[in-house]
């Protein structure tokens, strides 16, 4: 199995920190408003990473934390004149539901930031008493010049990232990269600590969580690329002077999300929450489609792309439809040694995708030859392959009859009427009963067994 680290640059070999087991924290929502597919790329993402790593047998901690104090939740709970603990508790509940619908697995635990207050003030103190961190008369802040490979995530020197970031100026900072730690403030939510009341900053935030929940170094933590520089960047410097110990092994990130070609923003109104997402397509069409491309490239958003996502994941489901698929571990074969291969190579779906249509196809031939066992065998790899990768687990019929606006019965009374034109040679009106049909985006295929429909 090899994964690309952001940290090392390269591909690398995955090896856990204890045998067959894999501790793995993901930076998840700041919670203040809804979700949309930008997030949905990135924990889809990690989603399919998790359910594929147990695929092949690895055990699998998996951390993805909630952010329910920051700035931005302040500054929305004021322009709502919401209390922020019922804003976040609304957006939290949001955003449970579009993962799920989504068809997410759950993470093993979701901790948040309340709830680590004592944790992340013990880290502060900590990074102080090693020299790492200053207090100011406004804040608390992070030393970056005491930690010397700061930069090493990003690959930036200081002037870059205080360009890229465009950090403000504070006087008070000792080097304007310097990061908050603790914000001394009695605005919006805040606690008491040794430097007075106030509130963690997002950082160390994320430090205190994951070491909380994983230990003090662990296997993966993952993201999306926007949180490579400062997030984790900061993250991995007040954590390795805190403990003196590597924090995390491998860092993954995820590519960014455009809609037609463009940053996604609320200024260009192009932007789509999974909710309005869910209004247009299905949600196993938009996860195909969120899937379809390998999890570190970019990737465009748009009406053509998830027409053709939908016309692919039918494909799929009309291969498979009238197949019996048996609940059974598929033996070894040459579909299943290039699908392993290809999502063993840093996970690249397009082609463990290019893998499952070529089972397809096999599939379609053994049909029309006939040859309804090796159909069914082929249909059964089929349905396994696609699971850890959350698609293909409907019942076919189902699936394909989804969205038609004309009732079951009228399509099997319209399905006798022609059956009946058949047998007595009327094949006008066969035909026209066949357009009729296909005019309420109804599609019939006849074979041997007999005529199956679907929804165009």
């Amino acid at each position: 199995m090899k994964i690309y680290s952001t940290l090392s640059g390269k591909k690398e070999n995955l090896e856990t920190l204890e045998p067959n087991r894999i501790k793995m924290y993901v930076c998840g929502m700041t919670v203040y408003d809804d979700s949309h597919i930008g997030h949905a790329r990135t924990f889809l993402s990690f989603d399919l990473i998790v359910r594929y790593l147990r695929h092949q047998g690895y055990e699998v901690e998996y951390i993805r934390n909630i952010t329910d104090v920051d700035d931005k939740i302040i500054s929305r709970s004021d322009e709502l004149g919401m209390d922020p603990s019922v804003l976040t508790k609304k957006y939290i509940s949001s955003m449970q539901s579009d993962f799920s619908a989504l068809g997410m697995i759950d993470p093993d635990s979701e901790p948040k930031a309340t709830e680590n207050i004592e944790s992340i003030i013990s880290l502060i103190k900590n990074l102080i008493e090693k020299g790492h961190a200053y207090e100011g008369k406004r804040d608390v802040y992070f030393s970056t010049d005491s930690f010397s490979e700061y930069g090493a995530l990003s690959r930036r020197n200081t002037e870059d990232m205080l360009a890229g970031a465009r950090i403000e100026i504070d006087s008070e900072k000792l080097n304007p990269a310097d990061f908050v730690l603790w914000k001394k403030t009695n605005e919006g939510i805040s606690w008491e600590s040794p430097w007075g009341k106030g509130r963690p900053g997002w950082h160390i935030e994320c430090s205190a969580m994951s070491m909380d929940a994983l230990g003090e170094n662990f296997d993966i933590h993952g993201g999306g690329m926007d949180l490579k520089f400062p997030h984790h960047e900061n993250e991995i410097a007040q954590s390795r002077c805190a403990t003196e110990k590597d924090f995390a092994k491998y860092w993954m990130h995820t590519g960014p999300l455009r809609i037609d070609q463009e940053k996604m923003s609320k200024s260009l109104k192009n932007f789509i929450t999974i909710k309005d997402a869910l209004k247009i397509h299905s949600s196993e069409v938009l996860r195909y489609f969120l899937i379809s491309s390998h999890y570190r490239s970019p990737m465009n958003y748009s009406d053509d792309a998830l027409t053709e996502a939908k016309s692919s994941l039918d494909r799929l489901y009309t291969s498979l439809k009238g197949r019996s698929i048996e609940a059974a571990q598929v033996t070894e074969n040459k579909f299943t040694l290039a699908f392993n291969k290809s999502m063993s190579d840093d996970f690249n779906v397009p082609a463990a995708l290019a893998v499952l249509f070529d089972l397809a196809k096999s599939i379609n031939i053994s049909k029309e030859s006939d040859d309804f066992l090796l159909a069914n065998e082929l249909a059964t790899c089929l349905s396994l392959l696609a699971k850890p990768l959350g698609i293909l687990q409907q019942d076919p019929e189902s699936y394909l009859r989804s969205g038609v606006d004309i009732s079951r019965e009228k399509i099997d009374s319209m399905l006798l009427e022609r059956e009946r034109a058949r047998s007595d040679k009327n094949f006008d009106k066969s035909d026209r009963i066949r357009d009729e049909l296909l005019e309420l985006n109804i599609v019939l295929e006849d074979s041997s067994e007999g005529t199956t429909w679907r929804k165009k």
